[in-house]
């Protein structure tokens, strides 16, 4: 056996439906059976989701690209191993050394797998980029990365324009569809790439690469809770280690027939490892088709036409897919095995609907950026007691700490943490060796949020440690927003909180202090609304802004956001 493959050719024969599950069966039916990892010195995020399918079956279907004119588009594992071949081919023409960045402002497109398994074949690191971020968010992200390659559309072109002469160390920009001079534009960037020309004309080289299991592979940014946004960086073993959540929370993935679809954007970890290339690995079949805004009515008809049978979806989707049902009947065809949903909890009612309508039990998934998929649910093979999202997964080992890093027993509150080494782990926060230590209390990786865990292992979420925004699914770090209404002319200071709603779990509310003599309008509210949708993104926009003329603050002159939540939480009852 080649030492870059994780599993042997002869597993992945004619006669194999499916790569087989690291679970064996016992699992699915008690998640406390012990397991250990065994996990090859070399492997390949390239490899494992792409080219040991391309070795022994390059027909076999990969993905069905929907387009925006709702036209299916069929991709074997062959074509995209292809594609990725001559991608890498040329990016190393242009200068591509190991370890660079390579950033993907890109929606669900084959352009986009295709550019991740070029990038990990090329021993680089992606860095998934949300294609609706506003400029500020880009250019810190690509300025902290010192990213060279970036591989967007003609949409995020544009945007780069704007933040050109922020991002001096981007060399090469490479577009799916046209060419500035293609749209009477002139390049603020010399080197300029057609995506396809790139692929088309590059002489590939087959060889693979004999990556280690620990070498970089791919860099996502977090939400930025306490300060700007920090890039996790993450291994090729970190595919290995979503992959006992998967086959847990989607019922021992893979079965026959099964198709998956996620709406959420791949740039986020939800989207990307949730679903997509775990998808990927195993062999069954993935939907990409970009939906801007999502709505329940074209989903539904989307899993009828297409028989999606696994889906990740944020709980906001399913509570917009349930209102909708409420008042629709399903159209017929719609037939789910499976459905993943995390980022917060899922009220009673929408499991229940799920339950009495789809016929599927919705399992609950736990994680964060930096170690993701610890915890689940095993619905219905294990019944989860009611407000508790789940066991930890098998192959990770976690436990509840105090304030001074003491374990604490089941029933009593705290901080959860995370056993390290562990396959899933972030390597640290890119240029950030403080914070990364930081973020450690010896061997555990301490998440910053508040559960308890009872006396048969199930956690219950309590509260975060930090200030994260948990809204629409995303996970969303005041900061970032704060720096950006602070910039507007009119603005001295502002404090930025989630409050508890309905449909998005957490609103996003802004409490803004005027500078002296500007009355706080709704004229300016929305002045400002338009600058977080422009700087930064549309789901970053506050839903609530209140107005006040002072902020409570630390001695050292931090907003101190619990007094905040605390106050307003009664005010906006009210509002």
């Amino acid at each position: 056996m080649e030492r870059r493959q994780h599993i042997p050719k002869d597993r992945l024969s004619e006669k194999t439906s499916f790569a087989p599950r690291l679970l064996s069966d016992a699992h699915a039916e008690d998640m406390d059976t012990p397991f250990e990892w065994a996990l090859a010195e070399q492997m390949n995020i390239g490899y494992l989701c792409c080219g040991r399918w391309a070795d022994v079956q390059p027909d076999r279907l990969a993905l069905i690209h929907i387009d925006t004119q709702d036209e299916a588009h069929h991709w074997q594992y062959g074509q995209i191993e292809s594609a990725a071949i001559g991608l890498r081919a040329a990016l190393k023409t242009l200068g591509l050394a190991r370890q660079d960045r390579i950033a993907l402002m890109l929606p669900q497109s084959p352009e986009t797998i295709i550019s991740h398994i070029a990038g990990y074949y090329s021993e680089a690191i992606i860095l998934p980029l949300f294609s609706l971020f506003g400029l500020d968010a880009l250019s810190y992200r690509l300025k902290d990365s010192a990213t060279r390659f970036v591989i967007t559309d003609s949409t995020g072109y544009e945007k780069l324009c704007q933040i050109a002469q922020h991002c001096p160390d981007i060399e090469h920009v490479i577009i799916i569809d046209s060419l500035p001079d293609e749209h009477n534009g002139q390049s603020d960037f010399p080197n300029c790439h057609n995506f396809w020309q790139l692929v088309d004309t590059a002489s590939p080289d087959r060889t693979r690469p004999d990556t280690s299991r620990d070498d970089p592979a791919i860099m996502i940014y977090t939400s930025g809770t306490t300060g700007s946004p920090k890039g996790a960086l993450h291994a090729h073993r970190f595919l290995l280690g979503h992959l006992p959540n998967i086959e847990i929370s989607h019922n021992q993935l893979p079965q026959p027939d099964d198709i998956a679809w996620t709406p959420a954007d791949w740039a986020w970890i939800g989207g990307l490892m949730d679903l997509a290339l775990p998808a990927l690995y195993y062999g069954v079949p993935l939907i990409s088709h970009r939906m801007r805004k999502f709505d329940a009515e074209k989903a539904f008809q989307l899993i009828a036409t297409y028989q999606i049978r696994n889906m990740f979806l944020p709980p906001t989707a399913l509570k917009m897919m349930q209102a909708y049902n409420l008042t629709h009947s399903l159209p017929e065809g719609v037939n789910i095995r499976t459905i993943a949903s995390g980022g917060e909890a899922l009220p009673q009612t929408v499991t229940d609907w799920a339950n009495t309508q789809l016929g599927v039990s919705i399992n609950e998934i736990y994680g964060q950026t930096e170690c993701n998929l610890v915890i689940c649910t095993n619905r219905p093979a294990e019944s989860c007691p009611h407000g508790f999202m789940g066991k930890a997964v098998p192959g990770h080992e976690l436990a509840i700490f105090d304030g001074d890093g003491k374990m604490l027993p089941a029933g009593e509150i705290g901080q959860i943490g995370i056993a390290s080494p562990d396959p899933v782990m972030f390597l640290g926060y890119w240029g950030q060796t403080e914070k990364t230590q930081a973020k450690f209390h010896g061997k555990w990786l301490m998440t910053g949020d508040l559960a308890v865990r009872n006396e048969d292992g199930f956690f219950r979420f309590v509260s975060r440690d930090d200030d994260i925004i948990s809204s629409a699914g995303y996970r969303i770090g005041p900061t970032e927003i704060e720096n950006c209404l602070i910039s507007h002319k009119d603005i001295v200071n502002a404090g930025v909180i989630g409050l508890p709603d309905a449909l998005k779990g957490e609103a996003i509310t802004a409490i803004i202090v005027p500078q002296t003599g500007i009355v706080g309008t709704d004229r300016l509210a929305e002045e400002l609304k338009t600058l977080i949708r422009e700087k930064l993104s549309p789901h970053m926009c506050p839903k609530h802004i209140f107005w006040t003329e002072e902020l409570p603050l630390t001695t050292t002159g931090k907003v101190m956001r619990r007094e905040l939540r605390a106050y307003y939480a009664d005010t906006h009852k009210g509002s």
